[in-house]
C-alpha cells in the first residue's frame, strides 16, 4: 500500500475534461473505481477493491479536513473538498472532491460516492496549501494526535465562523 512508500515530492495531473471517481461502501472501503482513479493513483483495480478508501491519504493532509468530511457525509450531506492524494509510488495529486451519500429507493444511505475534478490552482496556491499547512503544523504541535485535531478542528470552526459561513460554502466562494 501507499502507506508504506516514500513520498518523491512529485506532483501529478490529470485533465480538466477528466473526472476520478470512487465509491465506498459505509466504512470507507473501495467498492469502484474508475480508470483515471487507477492511472493516477496507480493502482490495480483488484488492489483497490475491498481496501479503505485512506490507502490514498497523504500524510500531508491535515486529518482536521478528513474529520469534517467524514462528519458531513456520515450526517448525509454531500460536501467539497480540496484533497492532497498519495500515489502507490510516492506521488501526490490534488482534486477538487464532490463527496456524496449513495442511497438506495427508500432514501437509506449504502456508501458514498465521490466525483474529483481537477482543483483550481489559484485557489490552491492561494488559499488551500496555506490553509492545511497551518492545519497541519496545529496538529503536529501536540504529541497527542486526539489533541492535536481538536485544535485544528477549532482553526477551521473559529475561520467557519469568521466567515459566517458553513465549510462548502468557504470553499464554493473562494
Amino acid at each position: 500500500m501507499a502507506r508504506e512508500t516514500s513520498l518523491t515530492g512529485v506532483e501529478q495531473f490529470f485533465d480538466d475534461n477528466e473526472l476520478i471517481v470512487s465509491k465506498t461502501d459505509l466504512k470507507g472501503n473501495l467498492v469502484y473505481t474508475n480508470d483515471v482513479f487507477l492511472r493516477i493513483a496507480g493502482y490495480s483495480e483488484k488492489e483497490c477493491i475491498g481496501q479503505p478508501h485512506s490507502m490514498i491519504r497523504h500524510p500531508n493532509m491535515p486529518r482536521s479536513i478528513f474529520a469534517v468530511l467524514w462528519e458531513t457525509i456520515q450526517d448525509g450531506r454531500e460536501i467539497f473538498a480540496y484533497v492532497m492524494n498519495r500515489c502507490k509510488n510516492g506521488d501526490h495529486y490534488w482534486v477538487n472532491a464532490h463527496v456524496t451519500p449513495s442511497r438506495d429507493g427508500a432514501g437509506t444511505v449504502l456508501g458514498f460516492h465521490s466525483n474529483r475534478r481537477v482543483p483550481d490552482r489559484n485557489i490552491l496556491e492561494g488559499t488551500i496549501m496555506p490553509l492545511y499547512e497551518k492545519l497541519l503544523a496545529e496538529e503536529n504541535s501536540h504529541s497527542n494526535r486526539k489533541t492535536g485535531m481538536q485544535s485544528a478542528m477549532a482553526m477551521i470552526t473559529d475561520l467557519l465562523k469568521d466567515r459566517n459561513q458553513e465549510y462548502d460554502e468557504f470553499i464554493a466562494r473562494l
